[in-house]
């Protein structure tokens, strides 16, 4: 049975705070053994609001991990990194992150479970090991956990926004200014709940950047870099759209449908940087623009060529 002796720097910590960090897991997972009986102080069973003293024993007796329902499927994996705690992918466009209604099969879940062996239990049992996701129409560089200390980890590194993460979008428009930022909140939409919006009644806070890459005025399209201060769903798009550059190819939050060949969102994530959970070392990844996205961008510069 897993057994950890608390210190000063625990002392007085709610019981559910000091076992999330002792343990490596995350809060509500803590809090959740400990509801169920599992976690004992100075062996006695405890209540999650409990404080605790320097020097107490905590011990846990995890439960078995939920069968989870998802089968393994051999989908190619473009792995950029791999260990002990995590794995780091290259997810190609029209990949879908994990199991959802209208997509049971064929998603990263899936290809992980192929890959990686047993996920059981980590992060969820339709979510194994994710820490984030990318849109279906999205690529780039995606983190995955492979051990609950990694989730816990890198989920709190997401949390206060320690991560750094570069995209890459082709927008409609042709900006003055050379950079922006949108920090309107986001919710869902007053009417149609498939969708974001900055309209929407109990908007997050949420935080994007911009910046100029490239400018294309005879397709009036522009390259952006941007950086996402927060992680809502669908942020990128949203702010984009809400900022008069509405990405190309995006027919749900942009003007139009399929622009310069692509028949998908032309947004990218490019760069993903974070601290390893294990080594503390600080790693980051790139992933090169997919063929699409290089072809829109090559259609563009030919037609700033002609004459």
């Amino acid at each position: 049975m897993p057994r950890w002796v608390a210190s000063e720097a625990e002392a007085g910590l709610r019981l559910d705070v000091a076992f999330a960090r002792l343990a490596h897991v995350a809060r509500a997972q803590a809090a959740r053994w400990i509801g169920d009986g599992r976690v004992r102080v100075d062996g006695k069973q405890a209540r999650a609001s409990q404080r605790v003293a320097a020097g107490a024993v905590l011990t846990a007796d995890p439960p078995e991990p939920t069968p989870l329902g998802v089968e393994p499927e051999a989908i190619p994996l473009v792995v950029l990194h791999e260990d002990a705690d995590l794995i780091v992918i290259d997810k190609p466009a029209g990949l879908v992150v994990h199991p959802a209604p209208g997509h049971p099969r064929e998603t990263l879940v899936n290809a992980l479970l192929h890959h990686c062996g047993d996920l059981a239990g980590i992060g969820g049992v339709l979510r194994p090991g994710i820490v984030h996701r990318l849109d279906r129409g999205t690529s780039g560089v995606l983190v995955v956990a492979k051990r609950d200390a990694a989730h816990a980890s890198l989920a709190a590194q997401f949390k206060d926004h320690s991560i750094e993460r570069i995209y890459r979008a082709l927008v409609r428009g042709v900006p003055g200014a050379d950079a922006g930022r949108c920090d309107a909140a986001i919710g869902r939409h007053p009417t149609d709940r498939k969708r974001m919006s900055v309209h929407a009644r109990a908007g997050r806070a949420a935080l994007t950047e911009w910046r100029v890459e490239r400018r294309y005025p005879r397709s009036q399209v522009s390259l952006l870099e941007v950086r996402p201060g927060t992680g809502r769903t669908h942020q990128i798009r949203v702010h984009l759209a809400a900022s008069g550059l509405p990405i190309v190819g995006d027919t749900v939050y942009g003007r139009g449908a399929e622009q310069l060949g692509l028949a998908r969102p032309a947004l990218h994530a490019a760069v993903l940087g974070f601290t390893h959970p294990s080594s503390g070392a600080r790693l980051r990844f790139e992933a090169p623009l997919p063929p699409d996205f290089r072809a829109a961008l090559e259609l563009a510069e030919r037609r700033e060529g002609a004459a």
